[in-house]
This record gives C-alpha cells, sequence and structure tokens, in this order.
C-alpha cells in the first residue's frame, strides 16, 4: 500500500498539466496521470472527481474571494470589496511561483472545448460566489451583481495579462489597474449617473 506523501495535489496538477501538452487532454488518463505522479490512482481521486477538475482548484478561489470580500472595511464600497478580493487572492493563489503554471494552463485549456467549457463554468461560480459574499455585507442584490460581474471580468483579464508577461507587477496590482480600466470603461459608456431611455 503506497504511503502518503506531501504534496500529493499539486504533483497531480503538475503531472496532469505536463501530460495535456505532451499528449493532449483526450489521450491522457487519470492512471497516467497519476503514475506520472508517482501516485495511485486512488490518491488521485481522493484529490479530483476526474481528470478536467485536475486544473480547475475546486471552491479554493471561490472560497478565497468570499473571504477577501467578507474582510474589506465596513465603509468599502462594493466595488472596493471587490479589490480587496483580488488582493486576497494575490497573496493565496497567484504567486509569482505560478505565473509560468498559469500561461501553460490557460494554453492546455484554450485547445480543448471541454476544458473552455469548464473554465466558462468556474468563472460563472466565481460570480456568484463573490455576488453572495457582497449581499452578505448588505449591498442591494443588483449593486451586488453588477459588482461581482465587472469583479469577474477584471479576474479573468487579469490573470491573462498576468500570466502573459514577465514583468515585475505582482497579480494584485494587475488585477486593481484592471478593476480601474473597467470602471472607467463603464464612465465612458456613460452607464453611471443617467437614467435609462
Amino acid at each position: 500500500m503506497a504511503r502518503w506523501q506531501p504534496n500529493a495535489s499539486e504533483r497531480l496538477v503538475a503531472a496532469a498539466l505536463e501530460l495535456f501538452e505532451e499528449r493532449g487532454y483526450e489521450h491522457t488518463t487519470v492512471i497516467e496521470i497519476a503514475e506520472r505522479a508517482g501516485l495511485t490512482k486512488s490518491t488521485f481521486f481522493r484529490h479530483f472527481p476526474d481528470k478536467r477538475e485536475v486544473l480547475f482548484g475546486g471552491d479554493t478561489m471561490a472560497g478565497l474571494l468570499a473571504k477577501g470580500i467578507a474582510a474589506a472595511p465596513a465603509t468599502a464600497t462594493p466595488f472596493e470589496a471587490v479589490a480587496h478580493a483580488m488582493d486576497a487572492v494575490s497573496r493565496e493563489a497567484f504567486t509569482p511561483a505560478r505565473r509560468e503554471f498559469g500561461a501553460r494552463r490557460r494554453a492546455v485549456i484554450a485547445a480543448h472545448p471541454e476544458l473552455r467549457e469548464r473554465e466558462a463554468l468556474k468563472g460563472l461560480g466565481l460570480t456568484a460566489s463573490m455576488t453572495e459574499a457582497l449581499k452578505r455585507r448588505g449591498v442591494p442584490d443588483l449593486a451586488a451583481c453588477v459588482a461581482a460581474e465587472l469583479g469577474a471580468l477584471a479576474l479573468k483579464i487579469a490573470y491573462e495579462c498576468w500570466s502573459d508577461t514577465t514583468d515585475g507587477d505582482d497579480f494584485g496590482e494587475v488585477a486593481r489597474r484592471t478593476l480601474g480600466d473597467l470602471q472607467a470603461a463603464s464612465q465612458t459608456l456613460g452607464l453611471s449617473g443617467r437614467s435609462a431611455p
């Protein structure tokens, strides 16, 4: 019987990414991922329900965003609370060591429709998590929804920019810039301070 080994989840993710790059997602099996990681198939299934989920981190990101919003100062606007959540995600998930992994992960996802679909579903889950976290702060439903949607869009754009560059900006800086750009764009569209026709 195989003994427990540290970092099994990370090893499985790294092995899966390598194999997806080498052979393609469709031609890689769970057994091959486990073997590449030096683990068993049962260890794989203790961490992930299937091979598609290995690149998506479960609910970790949604939890980090919700905690970041909850921890924002009581005086923070909904948009400021979302920015606070981006900072929390930056510290926990988007470290400089993960930048290259992010670019490689995005390339693998872009090449496989099933993974693109899962990425879209994850985005919806992140939006829902932020919406609920904002509502728990007392933000009205529509404002919570809009702030969460803009936050999810900022997260997607920032992740793409951050993982594609080698400059020294950390993810939090890129995400805050992106949030600012989205806020400015909404103002140029005439979305603030005017009644609907």
